[in-house]
């Protein structure tokens, strides 16, 4: 069934992701200005990720399991396009930037991280198909321990060396338990994780903020040299990651709705992932781009949402399921 859009739900929206960008862009600020404030936070970066993904686990449900068994064809699109065209993207970008080998290693490793979860809100904004959007980036964070390993040692591994062994027991460490923890605690006590369902994207905007801030402040001597290379790389990455995410929904006959949300799967990253990833494996350096992605894909997933929906106010609208959207706001990282 095809509903309206909820004017509360749109508002909280919107909050949602004006707010968050502005955190992270806070936290970035505050790690440049006064790294010493930050030091020994990147320590803690792991256990911040954990708790993002906890959160969303918390979030989960079984309809989200449901969605993927109704539609896996475009499930599965998504999914290939995802994973094919991000993180070729990534090594396109760093090699025609000529980047040096620890920036290139943190774009391509931002391509191949998961789905970013708020990728669920733009979607929303965008009056796109929410419930597809959910089914893809619910699947693309349940397989990262198998995927984003190997891609990342397949195209950074000519930059920096890569243990894809170690890495995958980071991701099942830091997004995979955490996230089946938070799943298995929101069926065995369903109705005291709804009164408190609302804190949840606001606890893990804190968190990935406090993420940016140690990884800013663990290369904040290095940012100046290295700013607009990495702002431009960003820029370019989840541009092109939205349009062509939007060209396969509709080269694939998926529809308009579906068209829109396979273009925030594909173009907008869990970041947080990366950064954490990235200061483990290569170096706080490694992990700017993530920290910048961070901001820059829910700043550009607004404006593109906000377009999109322009566009299609006075003709189609949204398809239900916003509500599980608003919950799900649980970063980028993201």
């Amino acid at each position: 069934m095809i509903t309206d859009q909820p004017a509360s739900d749109d508002k909280a929206a919107r909050r949602a992701v004006t707010v968050f960008p502005v955190l992270v862009l806070v936290a970035g600020a505050a790690g440049l200005v006064s790294p010493g404030s930050f030091a020994g936070w990147t320590s803690s970066v792991p256990y911040l990720l954990g708790t993002v993904m906890f959160c969303m686990g918390l979030t989960m449900t079984p309809l989200d399991f449901r969605g993927v068994a109704k539609r896996p064809w475009a499930v599965a699109i998504g999914l290939v396009a995802h994973y094919v065209i991000m993180p070729g993207l990534g090594w396109l970008i760093a090699h025609a930037l000529g980047l040096p080998p620890q920036l290139a290693a943190g774009v391509i490793l931002v391509g191949c991280a998961p789905s970013g979860t708020a990728s669920n809100v733009v979607t929303f904004l965008a009056r796109g198909d929410v419930a597809l959007s959910v089914s893809v980036a619910t699947v693309s964070t349940l397989l990262a321990p198998l995927v984003t390993p190997p891609l990342t040692l397949l195209l950074a591994g000519a930059y920096l060396p890569v243990d894809a062994g170690s890495m995958m027991t980071d991701i099942l460490k830091t997004v995979l338990l955490p996230v089946l923890g938070g799943l298995l605690v929101r069926l065995v006590a369903g109705k005291l994780v709804d009164r408190v369902l609302g804190l949840m994207p606001w606890l893990s905007s804190l968190a990935v903020a406090a993420i940016v801030a140690a990884v800013v402040a663990g290369s904040a001597s290095a940012i100046k040299s290295a700013a607009v290379s990495v702002l431009i790389a960003v820029v370019l990455h989840n541009g092109f990651g939205l349009a062509l995410g939007y060209g396969v929904g509709k080269a694939t006959g998926l529809g308009r709705p579906a068209s829109r949300a396979m273009a925030f799967e594909v173009g907008m990253q869990n970041s947080g992932l990366a950064a954490s990833l990235a200061t483990a494996h290569f170096s706080p350096l490694a992990a700017l781009p993530a920290a910048v992605f961070s901001v820059w894909h829910n700043i550009s997933g607004a404006l593109v949402a906000a377009w999109l929906s322009h566009r299609s106010r006075h003709s189609r609208p949204a398809p239900a399921g916003a509500g599980h959207a608003l919950a799900t706001t649980t970063a980028e990282e993201a």
